[in-house]
C-alpha cells in the first residue's frame, strides 16, 4: 500500500481474479433462480427463451440471459419486480422517469446492510477511517445519494454531517466549525462551495477539508483540477444509480486512476453499444451493464444503464484486485444529468402536449455557468397564442415554468418562440444542445 489508506474488506478487495470469478458465478446462479421463482417478469423473459435456472451454471453463462431496463421497471410501477414481500422492504427509494412516474426500488434489512458496507469500502479507499468526520452535502430522500454516504459513514464507525442539499451558508459554517475532513456533493457544488467561500472570504487552507468525494453528474479531469485547487484537497469519483444501490457501486481509490467496483455484489458487462455483445478487452468502451450478485428487494439482471464506459482489471497500485471503472464518456440514449437529476426530453414533451398554446416543437439548451448547470427550454408557441396579448403569453410561460419543474425535478428557464421557428427532421429529431463538454 502507499500512502496510509487501508482496506475496509482486505479479503474481497484483493482477492485473486479467479477466486473472485468464483463467488460471482455462485451468487449468479443463486440470483437467477431467485428471480425466476419471485418475479413474474422475469419467469415470462426467461420462459419466452426457453431458459431455465438451471442452465446457468458459471458466470460464462450470464451473457444467456435476458436483459433488464428501465422500461421494466416503469411497467411494472411500483412493486412489480420486487422479489421480497413488501413486509420485508424496509426502505424505498425512487428516481424520476421518462413518465410522471417514479423508477421505485426496495430494500431489505440486508440489501442495506450490504449497501453501508459497498459505501464504507468507498470511504476507506479515499482515506476514511472510523476518527474521521464526514460533511455529506447530497440530498436526502427519495434521492439515494444522501442517505447512501449516511449509511455507509455509520457504518464505517465514522461522524455524519447530514446536511444535505442548498443552504450554502449554513454548510461554510458547519464547514468551519465542525471540521470535516470529507465532503460529498456533487461536482458542480463543490466548485459552488469554493466560489462561495470566496465571496465570503473564508480561506479553504483553514479548514479541515482533505478530501471530496463526489458523483451523481458527469464530470471531467479539467474539473478535478479546478476542485483540487480551489478546495486545497483530493477529488475522488463515486459511481452509483438508484437501480443498483445508490452511491457505493464504485469509487477511486488513492490512485485515481479508475474507480474499483465492488464487483461481489454488482457484477459489471461491457457490451458493444451496437451488437450488445460482450467486450472483453481492457480499456475497450461499451455499454456499461449490471447485475446484482445480492440483493433482495429488487434484484436486477443485466441492467442496461446505458453509459458508455470502459474497465480494466489489472491490479491496481493500491493493492485491490477489484475491477476498475473509468469515467463514464456519455450515455446511449438521450437522458441528461442536470445538477444530479435525471431528465429526459420526453418528460418536458408529455407537459407540452398537455398545455393549450404551445406546440410540442422544443429545443433543451444545457450548459455551465458559473460552474452551475442551466437548463433553458425554447418552445413553439401556437398561431393563437402568438397572436395574442403580452400578459397571456407571459402567463402561460409562468405555468410552464412551474409544470415543467414539478415534472422533471429542476427549475428550466422557458422561452416562447415564433411559430415554426425550431428546426424540424424528417428522422430522429434532435432535442437537446449540450455545451457543457470540456467545461468545468
Amino acid at each position: 500500500m502507499n500512502g496510509n489508506i487501508g482496506y475496509y474488506d482486505r479479503k474481497i478487495e484483493c482477492m485473486p481474479r479467479s477466486e473472485m470469478e468464483v463467488l460471482q458465478g455462485e451468487r449468479l446462479k443463486e440470483i437467477v433462480k431467485r428471480v425466476y421463482e419471485t418475479v413474474p417478469r422475469y419467469r415470462a423473459k426467461m420462459d419466452a427463451i426457453k431458459l431455465k435456472p438451471s442452465d446457468i451454471n458459471s458466470l460464462e453463462d450470464i451473457s444467456k440471459l435476458p436483459f433488464t431496463e428501465k422500461q421494466d421497471l416503469r411497467d411494472s410501477y411500483p412493486y412489480g419486480m420486487f422479489s421480497a414481500p413488501i413486509k420485508d422492504i424496509v426502505r424505498l427509494h425512487a428516481s424520476s422517469a421518462t413518465t410522471g412516474k417514479l423508477t421505485v426500488v426496495g430494500y431489505t434489512k440486508k440489501d442495506l446492510d450490504i449497501w453501508a458496507e459497498a459505501v464504507a469500502r468507498c470511504l476507506v479507499m479515499t482515506g476514511a477511517t472510523p476518527e474521521s468526520i464526514v460533511h455529506v452535502a447530497y440530498g436526502y430522500g427519495l434521492f439515494t445519494g444522501g442517505l447512501g454516504m449516511h449509511y455507509g459513514i455509520e457504518k464505517l464507525g465514522a461522524t455524519a454531517v447530514p446536511v444535505s442539499s442548498g443552504n450554502t451558508q449554513k454548510q461554510l459554517q458547519l464547514l468551519q466549525d465542525f471540521g470535516p475532513e470529507i465532503i460529498c456533493c456533487t461536482p458542480s457544488y463543490a466548485i459552488y462551495l469554493a466560489e462561495a467561500m470566496k465571496e465570503e472570504g473564508v480561506d479553504p487552507a483553514s479548514l479541515k477539508l482533505r478530501a471530496g468525494i463526489f458523483g451523481a453528474e458527469p464530470w471531467s479531469e479539467a474539473m478535478r483540477q479546478a476542485i483540487e485547487s480551489k478546495l486545497h484537497i483530493k477529488a475522488y469519483d463515486i459511481y452509483g444509480l438508484s437501480e443498483i444501490c445508490g452511491p457505493g457501486v464504485a469509487c477511486e481509490c488513492e490512485m485515481q486512476k479508475g474507480m474499483h467496483i465492488n464487483e461481489d455484489h454488482y457484477f459489471p458487462e461491457i457490451l458493444d453499444a451496437d451488437t450488445l455483445e460482450p467486450i472483453y478487452e481492457d480499456n475497450e468502451e461499451g455499454e456499461l451493464v449490471f447485475t446484482t450478485l445480492t440483493k433482495e428487494g429488487i434484484p436486477l439482471i443485466r441492467y442496461r444503464t446505458h453509459d458508455l464506459a470502459s474497465v480494466t482489471r489489472e491490479k491496481c497500485e493500491c493493492g485491490r484486485t477489484l475491477v476498475r471503472l473509468n469515467k463514464i464518456s456519455g450515455r446511449t440514449d438521450d437522458m441528461l444529468i442536470i445538477r444530479g437529476v435525471n431528465v429526459f426530453p420526453s418528460q418536458i414533451e408529455s407537459v407540452l402536449l398537455k398545455c393549450v398554446g404551445v406546440e410540442p416543437h422544443y429545443h433543451i439548451y444545457v450548459d455551465r455557468v458559473n460552474n452551475l448547470d442551466t437548463l433553458e427550454i425554447h418552445v413553439e408557441m401556437s398561431e393563437k397564442l402568438f397572436s395574442d396579448e403580452a400578459k397571456v403569453v407571459e402567463q402561460l410561460r409562468e405555468k410552464l415554468t412551474a409544470d415543467i419543474a414539478s415534472a422533471i425535478g429542476v427549475h428550466a428557464k422557458i422561452k416562447l418562440v415564433s411559430p415554426r421557428t425550431l428546426p424540424r427532421s424528417e428522422g430522429k429529431a434532435k432535442h437537446t444542445t449540450d455545451y457543457r463538454k470540456g467545461k468545468i
